[in-house]
């Protein structure tokens, strides 16, 4: 009997480590697979729709593919309806999602009907669609009616007049709703975003009404997304929720005035709960930061709030790391609070490049942290190719000026502070060259 139970015990132990591993096998192979289709993407979207790496890395995190037929499909579709190559690639930017619809059942069912339209022409069809490439995203053909329409209707900045036309229901209420804020002064863009999105601001009456005047009596333009972004907080939270957040704020030193001007400078400020706020406050003061700081700092940077705690502390042992104090760390932060935000290889990469290559120390970092702002190859790398070469010429003899002389000023200023003032032609010109060259490399990156 004893045998049987350890025979039994031993195969379920055996089991379990099966299935262990076949779970990190598991889990390796999606990251690879991921990894795999995302590099795939990028690469597909640089050299077929001429993108940025950098806007097609960005583009990858939303849409993933590993093999080029149907996205292949879908740029040949809009190509045969008269889409230019400039109005594809905004096209895909704005809705990359496309690129995964299916171009012969889903998308090409929707520009035929478009198309087709009376009285569209093929640029002006063209146009709408590049404008509002979400539209593709609307079924059935009496909707994409209406939303065609109007889009086009506002886009030849006529009179909305369509409510005889209108089904009953939301896409009325949306319409009549984006036709008001048109009528505020919102841009065209923000409207068509209203439109087509599921988001709720623009629909019901009542609500929108009293919440458009919230917004508008909070003194926001509605020419900028600002407006638009209150809107929608105002829109979502009741009078009592708002009070409630207000008084989490109070209970940490902000008054009621701070809270609204932080909601001024990012409407999403109101959007956190109260337990998201009093973790932030928290987390600061252990960075150094006293009560009173941290009030001043979130009425200056409210966008702190969406900072994850992980990424707080990542920032602190990355700057330590490099020698850093956490008072200087705290220094920092105030000085510069969006410091706190720069990945761990931005941080080291320039630290070690003004304190190693460049002989400044730690303490001329901390007097002057937007240096983490700076891009390396266009501003940081070429002026400091000349310093090092005015140093090397012995016109430099005393101790190095401050990493802000140096970094913080314009070009023009720089040139002049630095190589045109020299009365030697030659001289001046071969700093230039140094300047010059670097800083037209950094360009072409």
């Amino acid at each position: 009997m004893y045998s049987l139970i350890l025979n039994v015990k031993r195969s379920t132990e055996l089991q379990k480590l099966c299935s262990l591993v076949y779970s990190a096998f598991s889990s390796v192979s999606a990251a690879t697979l991921s990894r795999k289709g995302q590099n795939f993407t990028v690469s597909y979207l640089v050299n077929s729709l001429g993108f940025t790496t950098k806007l097609a890395e960005s583009i990858s995190k939303k849409v993933i593919f590993d093999e080029n037929t149907n996205p292949d499909s879908v740029l040949t579709l809009f190509k045969s309806y008269g889409f230019t190559e400039s109005q594809i690639s905004n096209i895909i930017t704005d809705h990359p999602n496309l690129l995964l619809q299916d171009a012969e059942s889903s998308l090409a069912p929707k520009l035929k009907f478009l198309h087709s339209m009376k009285g569209a022409s093929t640029s002006e069809f063209t146009e709408i669609v590049t404008t509002v490439p979400k539209l593709l995203s609307k079924k059935g053909d009496k909707t994409l009616s209406v939303y065609y329409d109007f889009i086009r209707d506002v886009i030849q900045d006529d009179k909305c007049n369509h409510s005889s036309l209108l089904p009953q229901g939301n896409l009325e209420n949306k319409i009549r709703n984006v036709t008001a804020l048109r009528e505020l002064g919102v841009p065209r863009k923000l409207l068509f975003h209203l439109l087509v999105s599921s988001y709720q601001p623009v629909c019901g009456r009542e609500r929108f009404q009293e919440s458009v005047k919230k917004v508008v009596e909070k003194g926001f333009d509605p020419r900028t997304s600002k407006f638009v972004q209150a809107l929608h907080v105002v829109y979502q939270l009741s009078d009592k929720t708002v009070e409630e957040k207000i008084d989490v704020y109070k209970s940490l030193g902000f008054n009621e005035e701070d809270v609204w001007d932080m909601f001024k400078k990012w409407p999403n400020s109101l959007k956190f709960s109260g337990k998201k706020v009093t973790q932030m406050f928290e987390i600061l003061k252990k960075c150094g930061l006293l009560d009173e700081e941290v009030v001043v700092l979130l009425k200056k940077n409210p966008q702190f709030l969406r900072v994850s705690e992980e990424n707080i502390v990542n920032s602190v042992e990355t700057f330590l790391g490099l020698g850093f104090s956490k008072g200087e760390f705290a220094l920092m932060i105030k000085r510069y609070p969006v410091c706190i935000g720069f990945s761990a290889e931005t941080v080291k990469k320039k630290t070690e490049f003004l304190v190693e290559e460049m002989s400044w120390g730690l303490d001329a970092v901390v007097s002057h942290p937007q240096v983490f702002s700076y891009s390396m190859e266009k501003r940081m790398v070429p002026r400091c190719n000349v310093i090092k070469a005015l140093i090397s010429r012995g016109l430099i003899k005393s101790e190095l000026p401050s990493v802000c002389s140096v970094l913080a000023c314009t070009d023009k200023v720089f040139l002049r502070r630095y190589v045109s003032k020299h009365d030697d032609k030659e001289l001046v010109a071969e700093l230039m060259g140094i300047f010059t060259r670097v800083h037209k490399a950094g360009l072409k990156q």
